[in-house]
């Protein structure tokens, strides 16, 4: 039986994508392990799962001044020697990285080692911590056509991002009947990413009655941003965050807001969701989300609101402009190449395995 390491951490967006592998892994027969750092967000999410988890230091890397910046280089040397330790046992035949920094010492490692390493870059341009990973890697799995320009010549292949499958059972009338709507009427649903977003939920409330109107309003605003203003509101139904019932309010749904996180975004596109996709400034981030979603909106995908140019005004506008044009979103959607991506992704862990 091959066995298989799997690493990656630090935020959701840095696991999702290994978890949406496991039920082909399984299938193919990998012994599976996964190794992140002692107590991030991924050690949550696997160990639920019942994959053998194996926690290492880890420390971040920063390119500006942090006095952790004195401490952590220690905690990176600390999780290559755990991880060298680690990979010394586990004996695997290949290691798939998400990225994160927990991710780094692991590759690093496994260079040592003379193991192959397959790397993901979810986003447009690849992270630091990807950054320093590359020149280990066997291969690197890119999410963007336009990505594979940044990657050494030979490694990138577009593959897309792994979706979750369970994403595809939602039933459109669960998700209607468990928010309390009518079958006769569009659902907008509004998602503002994993820790919400305040633009996104005022310019939403902002123009509520306008978009109730037309059509039936899901908005999860993320935690502690509930407004009680609006609890009793017809059409209108909103959750700090939603799990489990989340395929089926994406079943329900007719267009839908987002944050441009590359996962996100990848899962809409899968899902064939016609969507406005509202980046991230780069004054609140890299800059990852607004190429992300300037990608996007070039291949015909999404429609594009800038934060600095959202207004309720600006938004009531593109939603109605998606609406109406929905149809031409979804046959675009259809066409696009990013739909096979486990299928892809396996391919290369069994070739690059042999």
């Amino acid at each position: 039986m091959k066995r298989i390491v799997l690493t990656g951490g630090g935020t959701a967006g840095h696991v999702t994508p290994n978890i949406a592998l496991l039920p082909a892994l399984k299938r193919e027969g990998y012994d599976i392990h996964y190794i992140g750092s002692y107590d991030g967000i991924e050690k949550t999410l696997i160990e639920e799962l019942d994959i053998p988890y194996h926690g290492i230091s880890s420390g971040k890397l920063r390119r500006y001044f942090d006095p952790k910046n004195f401490s952590d280089p220690f905690k990176v040397m600390k999780g290559f020697f755990e991880a060298s330790a680690l990979l010394k046992k586990l004996k695997p035949d290949v290691i798939f990285s998400k990225g994160g920094f927990v991710s780094v010492p692991v590759v690093l490692a496994a260079k040592g080692k003379k193991i192959p390493v397959i790397i993901h870059e979810s986003d447009m341009t690849p992270g630091l911590a990807n950054k320093i990973s590359i020149p280990s890697a066997k291969k690197v799995c890119a999410n963007f056509p336009e990505t594979v320009k940044y990657l050494p010549e030979g490694k990138a292949i577009l593959t897309g991002t792994p979706i979750r499958q369970e994403l595809f059972s939602g039933n459109k009338i669960l998700g209607l009947d468990f928010c309390g709507f009518n079958r006769s009427k569009p659902v907008l649903l509004v998602v503002g990413g994993s820790t919400g977003s305040v633009v996104v939920n005022e310019a939403v409330r902002g123009v509520l009655p306008k978009l109730l109107e037309k059509f039936q309003v899901v908005h999860l605003c993320g935690k502690d941003k509930l407004d009680n203003k609006y609890e009793n509101m017809q059409g209108y139904i909103q959750f700090e965050y939603i799990k489990k019932e989340l395929s089926d309010l994406l079943d329900a749904a007719d267009v839908v807001v987002s944050r441009a996180g590359a996962n996100a975004i990848c899962e809409l596109l899968a899902l064939r969701k016609p969507n406005i996709l509202i980046p991230l400034s780069a004054a609140s981030s890299r800059g990852d989300q607004i190429l992300n979603a300037e990608s996007f909106e070039r291949q015909g995908y999404s429609y594009v609101v800038k934060e600095e140019t959202l207004t309720p005004e600006s938004l009531l506008k593109a939603v109605e402009t998606v609406y109406e044009k929905r149809a031409s979103y979804i046959e675009t959607m259809t066409e696009s190449k990013l739909n096979n991506s486990i299928e892809t992704i396996i391919h290369i862990i069994k070739e690059v395995s042999l």
